[in-house]
Formats: C-alpha cells, sequence, structure tokens
C-alpha cells in the first residue's frame, strides 16, 4: 500500500499570542494523522469501538523543531515503528506542506484494550485486523 501523508491547514485558533501553533496541537495532530492512516488501510475507528476495542495513548512525546503558524499547510507521516498484538507504537514527521521543511517529530505508543478495559490481544482477538495492523510495518 502506498501511504499518503495527512495534509490540514493551521488554524487560526490553533496558534498562541505570538501567532505560532500552540504545542498541545500537535499531539492532536498525531492523533489526526494516526486515524487517517487507518482509513487508508480500511480501518475505522469507530467500527473498533464497536467490536468493543479501544487503543488508549500509553506514551507520547514530541519534539519541536521549527514552529508552525496560521496559514501553513502541515504534512503529518505517522509510521508504526512496533506492533505485536498487544501494543503499537507510531512515529511521527511534522512538515510544511510548501517548503517541506521539518517542523516536529514524535511518538506514540497505544495498548488495545475490551470494553471493560482489559487488556487483549488482537491477534486472538480479531485475527483480520491484527494483519491489517502487521502490515503496516514498514521492512527494512
Amino acid at each position: 500500500m502506498e501511504q499518503k501523508a495527512y495534509l490540514r491547514p493551521v488554524h487560526y485558533y490553533e496558534t498562541d499570542q505570538m501567532a505560532i501553533v500552540h504545542h498541545s496541537n500537535y499531539i492532536r495532530w498525531f492523533e489526526e494523522a494516526r486515524l487517517d492512516l487507518m482509513e487508508q488501510i480500511g480501518i475505522s475507528y469507530a467500527d473498533m469501538e464497536e467490536k468493543g476495542i479501544l487503543i488508549p495513548v500509553v506514551d507520547v512525546s514530541c519534539k519541536y523543531l521549527v514552529s508552525a503558524k496560521y496559514g501553513d499547510t502541515v504534512s503529518i507521516l505517522p509510521v508504526v515503528s512496533s506492533y505485536n498484538g498487544v501494543k503499537m507504537c507510531f512515529d511521527y514527521q511534522i512538515k510544511n506542506a510548501e517548503t517541506e521543511q521539518l517542523l516536529a517529530t514524535g511518538s506514540s505508543c497505544h495498548c488495545f484494550l475490551n470494553k471493560q478495559r482489559m487488556p487483549i490481544s488482537l491477534r486472538r482477538q480479531d485475527p483480520q485486523l491484527h494483519e491489517c495492523f502487521a502490515s503496516l510495518i514498514k521492512e527494512e
């Protein structure tokens, strides 16, 4: 599958008094890009929740390099860095879509839970979903 980066404009409400994007928005953008990637491979988060599968964030980090500003369009590329059926981690690059300047990098890790908030293995719970996520691991 040819993965496409997630593109989005920087909205005015996302900026602070210095006219740059407030740092908390980068984490939101990670989530938007992650959900977009899932949609690209045919997985809807709503469908997962309907099946009783939750994917909470257990760790997230962001390194800010250059400020995004109102009027910019950002390109966010999430890449699955690890997946074992119980836990999945992503690496992210946020770039200015026009200049391709790297603005921020980050990562997030998630586990899989059932509706009772107990850990589950997708390999056992939903083998088809497991194969979809396993297919996202980049071969080196």
